[in-house]
């Protein structure tokens, strides 16, 4: 499905995306409601900012060791099968959290444990799920496919807290238990994807082959910038660890007011990214970047200023949106300006950086408010955000020129090979 001359038909024309799109949904509701129960959970038992950040290094430490052979895994073997097996891991782990806590065994350092197989999980899942796009729809489409892709995240990012945030008044036994249930469906649907064969990487394993994603990254400047400038203002705005603490302290709600806070950047961001699905972008997308971030540092401040609840819920709304504009054009000029048999290397870097501004991000948060209060180590992230982006302005002057997806890369320039990726 990668013919080029395709006509730029819809992505759900193609039975295998449509599979596909519903299996992301399931499974990021799953994991929504997951991390809403854990954050509750957790923050009842010790009370502690900090305990909240742990969550986060618990689930990028698998990341940061498993990411080289995370990329290596996903260029060589069936994506479907990497992502079956990743997503009935992690409905297993969810079933031990709920034993647990109906059994009065749960205790934060079993939740930390668990927490890190999900994050093992999900290092290899993530980056398959995003490679895997170019090999069910046609390259004119994967602009928009990538939208889509962004729009199921979002659907399950505002659905799944909701519910999880409800059902906690039933017990966290209950939201564990109906997000066993929901991995098993997501996992059924992916099981039902059929599509071609891929290129796939052929050389033995190697600590080169191993690292051939990282060297790719490094060497594409435009690439590079839009990682780690993603990584860097995410780390420092990273704000979801402490929304127990908003929601709790703050704005003075119960869980149901933490998941109405976990499932608002998700609004912004679905309404968004059908925009962009439907409407690709056409202004220079490296001008488009920036702009995006700057919104999204400028709703983070308003967040950690804002004592009300709706206040807080449109701000989050805001930054949602500005952050799948972000997400939209990095997936997008990844996956268009990496070869086939590259891409599961270089998304898992991709996923790296993601994580390290996700993880490490809720870490700085949950540290700096232990010491200084939420609202404090909040505003400082969304002011430091604008640091962040003048200095990419000069650091990567390439990514601020970048005017759309197909440009050449460097290598291409400098191999004289003037043909688009295949």
């Amino acid at each position: 499905m990668t013919d080029s001359t395709a006509p730029a038909r819809s992505a759900f024309s193609y039975r295998a995306f449509t599979m596909f799109w519903i299996g992301r949904i399931v499974s990021i509701l799953s994991f929504q409601m997951l991390v809403v129960a854990i954050g509750w959970q957790l923050y009842v038992l010790t009370g502690s900012a900090l305990d909240l950040g742990l969550l986060g290094i618990a689930q990028f430490v698998p990341m940061l060791l498993l990411t080289p052979l995370v990329g290596h895994v996903a260029d060589r073997y069936d994506n479907r099968l990497i992502l079956l097996i990743c997503q009935l891991g992690e409905a297993a782990a969810a079933a031990i959290l709920a034993l647990g806590t109906v059994m009065g065994w749960l205790d934060p350092l079993t939740i930390y444990i668990i927490i890190a197989l999900v994050g093992a999980g999900r290092a290899f899942e993530i980056p398959t799920m995003v490679s895997i796009i170019p090999a069910l729809v046609p390259r004119p489409v994967v602009p928009s496919a990538t939208a889509w892709f962004a729009s199921s995240n979002q659907i399950g990012v505002i659905v799944g807290p909701v519910i999880g945030g409800l059902l906690y008044g039933l017990g966290p036994g209950t939201v564990y238990g109906l997000a066993v249930a929901f991995w098993c469906i997501g996992a059924s649907f992916i099981f039902l994807i059929h599509m071609e064969s891929v290129p796939r990487a052929s050389e033995p394993m190697s600590l080169q082959s191993l690292l051939g994603g990282f060297e790719f990254v490094w060497r594409d400047r435009v690439i590079l910038g839009t990682i780690s400038l993603d990584m860097c203002a995410v780390f420092l705005a990273a704000v979801p660890a402490l929304y127990p603490v908003f929601a709790r302290d703050i704005l003075e709600t119960g869980p149901w007011g933490l998941g109405l806070l976990r499932a608002a950047p998700g609004v912004g961001a679905f309404v968004m990214s059908v925009v962009l699905a439907h409407r690709p972008l056409t202004l220079p997308i490296g001008k488009v970047l920036f702009t995006v971030l700057g919104t999204f540092g400028a709703a983070i401040i308003v967040f950690s200023l804002s004592t009300h609840l709706i206040l807080s819920m449109a701000a989050l709304a805001v930054m949602g949106a500005a952050d799948v504009v972000s997400v939209v054009i990095r997936f997008a000029l990844v996956q268009l300006r990496t070869p086939p048999e590259m891409r599961g290397r270089v998304s898992a870097v991709n996923g790296m950086f993601t994580g390290t501004s996700n993880y490490l991000g809720e870490f700085r948060a949950g540290v700096m408010a232990s010491a200084i209060g939420a609202a404090p180590a909040v505003l400082i992230g969304g002011v430091g955000v604008f640091v962040i982006l003048a200095l990419w302005v000069f650091l990567f002057p390439q990514l601020w020129r970048t005017r759309t997806y197909d440009e050449l890369s460097a290598a291409q320039v400098l191999s004289g090979d003037r043909t688009k990726p295949p």
